[in-house]
């Protein structure tokens, strides 16, 4: 994992005006993860391993003055949090708004059709920008852009000139970012690993991701 590319002065530029910068993570790995089971799945906890990630995402983050950590409601994203709280001792806030995609009646399934599904929608929305898709009676894209998009500017109305933390979701990160900095379908096919950081930055009118991961 590559370390920081906002530490030492750069980050000095913070405090000197109006801009956010926002770390965003997915959650380390989980179980939900890694027994294939879909949708929010709010009980799930990290995996050995993912415990593992989320403390070394604590260490690349440990040079940067963060003012708070955010992140949803499930599990995974709390205890992905906390490790990144426990050497600064960090105010850690869970947003109910940050929450994964919901799939209604295929909640919590392991069927590799419902995963296939789930995966083809989240294509319409970033590639084919229809959100008006949804998996079965579970949340349109329209309503996922809208909630996590309310929880960022929340974000930025609150830390103006401050770096944070959000610890979210694979989906539901994927098309806020896609949609919020406009990168379009260049993310498509680039799925956000686990527990890895990227910035994404509050200009005070516009957001921006300068470097999305595994971005070719």
């Amino acid at each position: 994992m590559a370390p920081p590319i906002w530490c030492g002065a750069a980050v000095e530029l913070v405090g000197m005006s109006d801009r956010v910068r926002v770390w965003c993570l997915r959650h380390a790995e989980s179980e939900n993860v890694a027994g294939g089971i879909a949708g929010v799945v709010p009980a799930a906890p990290l995996t050995a391993r993912g415990r593992r990630e989320a403390m070394a995402a604590a260490r690349v983050l440990g040079c940067e003055p963060v003012a708070r950590i955010y992140c949803s409601t499930a599990l995974r994203t709390q205890q992905t949090a906390a490790a990144l709280a426990s050497n600064a001792s960090l105010d850690v806030v869970a947003l109910a708004e940050l929450t994964e995609v919901g799939i209604g009646k295929h909640e919590g399934v392991s069927d590799p059709a419902v995963r296939r599904q789930t995966a083809d929608v989240l294509r319409a929305w970033i590639v084919e920008r229809d959100l008006d898709q949804r998996v079965a009676d579970g949340e349109s894209g329209r309503e996922v852009l809208a909630r996590v998009d309310a929880a960022f500017r929340q974000i930025a109305a609150t830390h103006s000139g401050e770096i944070v933390v959000v610890v979210g979701h694979v989906a539901s990160l994927t098309l806020a970012v896609a949609w919020l900095c406009r990168l379009g379908s260049h993310v498509w096919g680039r799925p956000l690993p686990h527990a890895e950081p990227f910035l994404v930055e509050w200009d005070g009118s516009a957001w921006h991701c300068a470097a999305w991961p595994n971005r070719s």
